[in-house]
């Protein structure tokens, strides 16, 4: 047999570079294949939802030789298809298994509900999958923890999608704090609320509801960030909604040196979705969308980092800003590291339980073997 014909290609110091060619590309003309440049890294989604549509269009923002989108996968073939069509996929499976024996896909965006995740993340890192799964990472501690040691135990890459830490306003004022321009952070507040009460996946404990799983991390993600690691204590109250699951939910994290974090979230009503940063010498806001911010105000000074336009109608706000995480995940994978230095597994593991305990000490009700407060004997969210 020949061997399959090389397509030259152009890298930008001018060298040239030859890979595999072939419908889809092969397994080794991937992430990590040979030549001077590296070649696109292949995406396969898992889901057709409103989330999955947002990957796709990110996607399209990125320069194609480097992200290209594959595959999608439904739990029904006529949906994964229409979204490929949608979308220009040249693959289309009916189910998530499909996806994962696809030799050509490096990486798997999952954008499934919740209570999938699980399963979903084992499927695909069994199979030797990149995963980028949409936050939470899981249904509580114990299922996050069984992922990492998943991941861990094939060393296959696995990250949670906070796509917050990769927006470059966040970027701005991480800088702004590890360069000492505000001082020490001693307060963070923000507050984020959507009026969703008339979404189903939200309103049910079987489909594990409510606003701190699907709100509440961003808050937390930001203030272990942003003041100097885990909380010695949590304190939430909150508000339930009449199915039992968490409505309206107020944390406050006290760190090590008198800093505190005052973090609130709602499913049934509307705000700006601020987030404000005071330290000794100075103060940062996000004015709005504190979990894809696109706007920084510096000590009264607006500072502006708008994100590049749509190819189709968004389902999210800022949508188009899921390429930055895209990106990331990129550059992990060309570097041949299993978990992302700027979102570690080991935050994820401890936002799980923060948000278990807040759920907790709320009484939320969630999936049955799942419920608040995580699997008895989890450790503690402070250790």
């Amino acid at each position: 047999m020949e061997p399959p014909p090389t397509e030259a290609r152009q890298c930008p110091d001018g060298r040239v570079s030859r890979e595999g060619g072939g419908e889809g590309g092969s397994p080794e003309g991937g992430v990590g294949g040979g030549g001077c440049c590296p070649p696109p890294t292949r995406w396969g989604i898992c889901s057709a939802g409103h989330i999955s549509h947002d990957f796709a269009v990110a996607l399209k923002t990125l320069p194609p030789e480097e992200h290209v989108a594959l595959a999608v996968a439904a739990r029904e073939l006529p949906r994964a298809q229409a979204f490929a069509l949608r979308h220009g996929l040249p693959r289309a499976y009916g189910s998530y298994r499909e996806l994962a024996q696809d030799p050509d896909v490096d990486v798997v965006y999952v954008g499934t509900v919740n209570t999938q995740h699980l399963a979903a993340g084992r499927l695909f890192l069994a199979a030797g999958k990149a995963v980028l799964m949409e936050k939470p990472m899981a249904v509580g501690a114990g299922e996050v923890r069984e992922l990492v040691e998943a991941a861990r135990a094939r060393g296959v890459f696995l990250m949670e999608g906070f796509w917050t830490r990769f927006f470059p306003a966040w970027g701005r004022l991480r800088a702004l704090v590890a360069g000492g321009a505000l001082g020490e952070p001693r307060l963070l507040r923000g507050g984020l609320a959507f009026a969703l009460g008339d979404v189903e996946r939200l309103r049910e404990p079987g489909l594990a509801g409510g606003a701190l799983l699907d709100l509440g991390g961003y808050g937390l993600q930001m203030a272990l960030a942003l003041m100097g690691g885990g909380p010695q204590r949590l304190r939430a109250t909150g508000c339930l909604h009449p199915t039992g699951v968490d409505e309206t939910v107020t944390m406050t994290l006290e760190f090590e040196g008198n800093r505190l974090a005052v973090l609130s979230c709602s499913m049934a009503a509307e705000m700006p979705g601020g987030a404000a940063l005071g330290g000794t010498r100075g103060w940062a806001e996000f004015p709005s969308h504190m979990n894809c911010p696109t706007e920084l105000v510096v000590g009264g000074r607006r500072e502006l980092f708008p994100l590049p336009p749509p190819s189709q109608p968004l389902n999210f706000p800022h949508g188009t800003g899921l390429r930055y995480e895209a990106q990331h995940v990129r550059e992990c994978l060309l570097r041949g590291l299993t978990e992302s230095p700027v979102m570690p597994l080991a935050e994820s593991e401890l936002i799980a339980r923060l948000l278990d305990e807040a759920r907790r000490q709320v009484g939320a009700a969630g999936p049955r073997g799942a419920e608040a407060g995580g699997a008895e004997g989890a450790p503690s969210p402070t250790e």
